[in-house]
């Protein structure tokens, strides 16, 4: 019923002669005849609940209509059973259903009796069949993505199962970890926890020793860990296609340093005071403003810069961005060239970090330290509520788990 909900609500802020489409993805050849796994697209998942590749959506005020595989006896022995346009009109709650091979037949007809169509073009092949009936279209990202950045209850929900999945699996990381061991078999008891749980990567995971740490997007997780090194992860499941993001660093000996304890509290200052910003009518850049503020102001003191223009060589990315349907989910971050104020419903993280390569001109105490520290974050009609609170990073505590 909720999807149906949301169709209504999107069509509530369109004109009486509008047409919807929406679609989803094929399945994608990763080599040979092997396919990577299916994932529905974010947009379509959320206005149909529909998991199958290969569909088409649309929408107007008079009628629903989807547009799916066909029943396929020999197929289904292979790759399990399909839905089929028989059953479709009543599991999809849809007025009409037609097999995919039709849309060029059915899709011009249900074009031409409107007056707008909305739709979100996509390189895939069944969009370009589409792009060939269409001479004109307004984007339907102003209307549904701004529905997608407000989260309900049941939305919240998920999002809180996948969280509360993924502190798990980093705590038995963090309890797993020593010297000797390598990031793969880290990472691996991600993939094995999630799995455990009927639950998937909703990206994939960064587990990074040592000098690794200060490669933003390092995804090779293949280097052995080594004593005195720290440890960064940035892990989380996805529950029902709603995506959690979680980020710690710690000593792969179970202690840190006096230099890495410096950097890290001063990371983790940085994202406390970030989070006490969140709540509704303060803008949303300002999370960003104070993280920098701080990390600016502890790095002067340290010695380990100058000037403002320096920063970005330490903390070069933002401290956060929208979750939800995906990990960097849709939502626009101003309105009429202005920052928007942080709404009840939505859903940031915030994500400081600082990262220290080997350079003549730092103290060699500092190198390599690469540290950041992720929450994911629920703005609520009085402040704000870290789903992921539970997971530990307070220096003491880190350790204290990892005895």
């Amino acid at each position: 019923m909720i999807h149906q909900k949301r169709r209504k609500e999107l069509l509530s802020q369109l004109d009486k002669d509008a047409l919807v489409i929406v679609t989803t993805n094929p399945e994608q050849l990763r080599n040979g005849d092997v396919y990577y796994p299916f994932r529905a697209d974010s947009d379509f998942w959320y206005l149909t609940g529909f998991g199958e590749p290969e569909s088409v959506a649309v929408l107007s005020h008079k009628s629903y209509t989807v547009f799916l595989r066909d029943r396929d006896k020999a197929r289904e022995i292979w790759d399990g059973k399909r839905l089929g346009v028989d059953d479709a009109p009543k599991t999809l709650k849809s007025d009409q259903a037609f097999s995919i091979s039709l849309i060029k037949q059915e899709l011009p007809k249900l074009i031409a009796k409107a007056k707008t169509v909305y739709y979100n073009s996509k390189p895939s092949k069944i969009d370009v069949k589409i792009n060939k009936h269409l001479s004109n279209y307004q984007s339907l990202t102003p209307f549904l993505h701004e529905m997608r950045l407000s989260k309900d209850n049941d939305e919240i929900k998920h999002m809180q199962n996948a969280v509360d999945i993924s502190i798990k699996a980093h705590e038995m990381a963090m309890k797993q970890t020593k010297e000797g061991v390598y990031e793969y078999e880290i990472a691996s008891i991600f993939d094995g926890y999630f799995r455990k749980n009927n639950s998937q990567h909703a990206y994939t995971p960064i587990v990074a020793g040592g000098k690794n740490a200060c490669v933003l997007h390092y995804i090779e997780n293949n280097k052995p860990l080594k004593e005195g090194d720290l440890l960064l992860i940035d892990a989380g499941c996805e529950v029902e296609g709603y995506a959690s993001d979680i980020t710690r660093t710690f000593p792969i000996s179970g202690k840190f340093s006096d230099a890495q304890k410096q950097i890290y509290q001063l990371v983790l200052d940085a994202q406390l005071q970030a989070i006490q910003s969140i709540k509704p009518g303060n803008n949303v850049s300002k999370p960003h403003q104070i993280a920098s503020n701080t990390i600016r102001k502890g790095l002067i003191k340290l010695g380990l810069l100058e000037d403002d223009k320096e920063l970005s060589e330490f903390y070069m990315h933002g401290t956060g961005h929208w979750l939800g349907l995906d990990v960097h989910d849709v939502g626009e971050y101003k309105q009429a060239n202005s920052h928007r104020k942080f709404e009840p419903g939505m859903v940031t993280t915030v994500e400081p970090g600082i990262y220290i390569r080997k350079s003549d001109k730092i103290n060699p105490v500092y190198w390599n330290i690469g540290i950041r520290i992720e929450d994911d974050v629920l703005v609520t009609e009085t402040g704000n509520k870290v789903l992921s609170q539970a997971l530990a990073k307070e220096i003491d505590d880190i350790e204290l788990l990892m005895r």
